[in-house]
């Protein structure tokens, strides 16, 4: 298993001029994101230079933008869950129930926040404090890992699927790769956040590793079997500011960011190997206007090669009642499929089911 580290940073909105967005051809499309990813400097390099017109490829259509608003106050009946994990591994009782709690979550909302988790509170400011200087570093400093080849070790760019998504996101992103093999070059990762990077990392690959015990035995299996299947996507967010939304029957969801708290994505791969028994949601981050948004995330998934293992439901979750749902995938081809989704012609998971 490997991590991977996606460092972010959602930009505060910027002014603009009034009808200053325009819709122009495929050709000015192109042109314009290839300006845009050229300067390697990404948003922030726009809101730097004071930009008085956003790319149009950042503009969501307007009927995208008219569900913002309403989506912004939730009644009370719609929060994600909030797990406490004191106690998972000292005590037998507490630990089945919170088992039953992260079975409920990932069947109903893909999402859960969990409290109590172990990474120290220390750990989780300065990784959000490394994050925002390597983002405020200059150009020139940030260009030597500016790139779009997938396989490096790390890659600072806006948008890894810039070329091909339908709307790009307004932020950048800083990815660091780490693998467990032993495979690592410290030195090459960025100097600003170089130490608390492996830190942080270190306490994430241990929780990492309780979720996916726990995710396990909510699924009805051994603890180690997720992980001595060499898988599995969790996905655990720190939450500087706010902004994150969750699908939720029908309703785009706030999630109220709560202090030392991380948030946890089931991600399309877990939904695949539990067949649908654990859901992956739609979300996304609203921009805000009183300042950047920095997030955390770290994957964790197997190896990306060629030769990966296949993955496919879990045949131990299957019965004539519960016939597999999709077929084996690995996750090369996987991740090959979601980036060349063109224009967001099809999405993720839909395309490796299996049909009548």
């Amino acid at each position: 298993m490997s991590s991977v580290l996606c460092l972010e940073r959602d930009m505060e909105n910027t002014k603009v001029e009034p009808n200053g967005v325009q819709n122009g051809s495929h050709h000015d499309r192109e042109k314009e994101i290839k300006e845009f990813d050229e300067t390697n400097d990404g948003v922030r390099g726009l809101v730097t230079a004071g930009v008085q017109r956003i790319p149009s490829f950042f503009v969501e259509t307007e009927d995208v933008i008219a569900t913002i608003a309403p989506s912004r106050e939730n009644s009370t009946q719609f929060q994600i869950p909030v797990i406490d994990m004191k106690g998972v591994h000292e005590d037998a009782g507490r630990r089945k129930a919170v088992v039953e709690e992260i079975e409920h979550a990932s069947a109903t909302w893909g999402f859960f926040q969990v409290v109590n988790h172990g990474v120290p509170k220390p750990v989780l400011e300065e990784m959000i404090d490394r994050v925002r200087e390597f983002h405020e570093q200059s150009p020139e400093v940030k260009a030597e890992y500016y790139t779009r080849d997938k396989i490096s070790k790390v890659i600072y760019n806006s948008n890894i699927d810039l070329y091909s998504r339908k709307v790009a996101n307004w932020r950048d992103s800083l990815y660091i790769f780490m693998p467990r093999d032993g495979s690592a070059k410290p030195e090459e990762y960025p100097p600003v956040c170089r130490e608390i990077t492996i830190k942080y990392s270190e306490h994430m690959r241990v929780l990492g590793n309780t979720l996916l015990e726990l995710l396990a035995e909510a699924l009805g299996l051994k603890p180690k079997h997720l992980i001595d299947m060499d898988c599995g996507e969790g996905q655990s967010v720190v939450d500087h500011i706010g902004g994150l939304q969750v699908s939720h029957q029908g309703q785009w969801i706030n999630v109220t960011p709560i202090p030392e708290a991380l948030v946890i994505n089931i991600g399309d791969l877990t939904q695949l190997i539990s067949n649908d028994k654990f859901k992956s949601v739609d979300h996304r981050i609203l921009a805000n206007s009183v300042g950047p948004r920095i997030s955390v995330a770290c994957n964790f998934t197997s190896h990306y090669s060629p030769t990966d293992r296949p993955y496919g439901p879990i045949k131990e979750l299957l019965s004539d009642e519960n016939p597999p749902m999709y077929k084996e995938v690995t996750v090369t081809e996987y991740f090959a499929h979601y980036y060349s989704d063109v224009l967001g012609s099809s999405y993720g998971l839909d395309f490796f089911k299996l049909r009548a």
